[in-house]
């Protein structure tokens, strides 16, 4: 399973993620899209060699991403029971269909 599948089901979970560029942000998760780019409210942003500054949104592009550190009290068993994606039924692992036909009594003509 692509870790991209697991953080779209922590909405509202609060993440550490680390920038390609060495920018440290924590913030609570509102959307990731399949692309990994990721929505933050209530950030902490940590630009290298600088002092951390407060922001209420932020946007991550997804390629930018190096690594995310998730919260220790996170259940990741429930989480990934719930992220796994379900194999699509295709017309040769659907049971056979059975085909019956109702016989129809006949009516005799007087």
């Amino acid at each position: 399973m692509k870790l991209v599948r697991f953080l779209m089901n922590l909405p509202n979970e609060t993440v550490q993620v680390e920038l390609k560029n060495g920018t440290v942000i924590i913030g609570d998760i509102i959307s990731v899209t399949p692309t990994m780019n990721m929505n933050l409210k209530n950030v902490k942003m940590t630009v290298r060699d600088r002092n951390p500054t407060q922001l209420e949104y932020v946007n991550i592009r997804g390629n930018q991403v190096r690594l995310v550190i998730l919260p220790d009290e996170l259940n990741v068993d429930k989480v990934l029971s719930e992220s796994m994606v379900r194999p699509r039924r295709t017309p040769s692992t659907l049971p056979p269909r059975v085909v019956t036909k109702e016989r129809v009594p006949r009516r005799r003509a007087f």
